[in-house]
């Protein structure tokens, strides 16, 4: 079967909201966290950035699968990721069509829900940078587009993996954000730990921090695509399954399968 004949039908317009809906609601959650950790009038204030990441990098992760196991992430796909909307279309189980709209309510979801942690928690947030991240003094910008791409490039290969296996399709959730908590926690300090362009584009864009935001939004989809072409390199060397789905709390049975039925 050609890769063509494998790709779904672009998805419905309900899906493309969910996206929007739940990427809105993570950036709101990341500005609340960054308001209530890292402002030093909080009373939960941790002023020391890699203990603090510590907590962020759990709290965060815990977000995120509890985001893709709900209801709008069980319809959506629960990507919430420009880089891992591209990798599962790199992988052939994701709509071309589909990627820009996807994107662009992740983008647009990641303003909206930054500019609703300003409206409900006031002008502290301006303080913090809406939660923009920063990479450490010293970092040059090809360490930080590395370490950001090498950061998705290992994680569209586990999603590509467990993805291809329903067996282990259930553990997809929890994967994700123990690796995106693990990210947080070890990068965080270094090139500051994003792999996620909507995860900094509204901070960014509402802060007027621009210096270092394409290498956020460039490097990550450079590392799904990295991490894309090695899958397929894996699953030609070895035999390996190829994933069946798009969606990262689906079972494997249904949404990829599907869409292959119906083109």
């Amino acid at each position: 079967m050609t890769a063509s004949a494998r790709r779904p039908a672009a998805v419905p317009t309900g899906q493309v909201w969910c996206e929007f809906g739940l990427t809105t609601v993570l950036l709101f959650l990341v500005v609340t966290i960054v308001r209530w950790l890292r402002v030093p009038s909080s009373p939960l204030y941790i002023g020391d950035l890699s203990l603090a990441l510590w907590v962020i990098g759990p709290v965060a992760g815990l977000l995120i699968t509890g985001l893709i196991l709900s209801p709008w992430g069980r319809r959506s796909g629960g990507h919430m990721n420009p880089a891992v909307t591209v990798a599962v279309w790199l992988m052939d189980v994701f709509p071309g069509t589909s990627v820009l709209p996807y994107i662009a309510a992740q983008l647009a979801g990641s303003l909206l829900g930054a500019s609703l942690g300003r409206l409900v928690w006031g002008p502290v947030v301006s303080a913090v940078g809406f939660g923009t991240l920063r990479p450490a003094p010293g970092w040059s910008a090809s360490a930080v587009f590395l370490a950001e791409a090498g950061c998705v490039l290992v994680l569209a290969l586990a999603v590509g993996f467990l993805l291809a296996y329903p067996a282990f399709a259930r553990w997809l959730p929890a994967t994700v954000g123990t690796c995106v908590a693990l990210i947080i926690v070890i990068f965080g300090p270094l090139s500051g730990g994003s792999a996620n362009p909507a995860r900094q584009f509204g901070p960014a864009v509402l802060a007027g921090r621009f210096t270092d935001l394409l290498i956020y939004m460039v490097a990550p989809v450079v590392g799904a695509g990295l991490g894309a072409s090695v899958h397929h390199l894996l699953y030609r060397r070895f035999q390996l399954r190829e994933p069946i789905t798009y969606k990262l709390a689906g079972t494997g049975d249904t949404a990829g399968r599907a869409g292959a039925s119906r083109v």
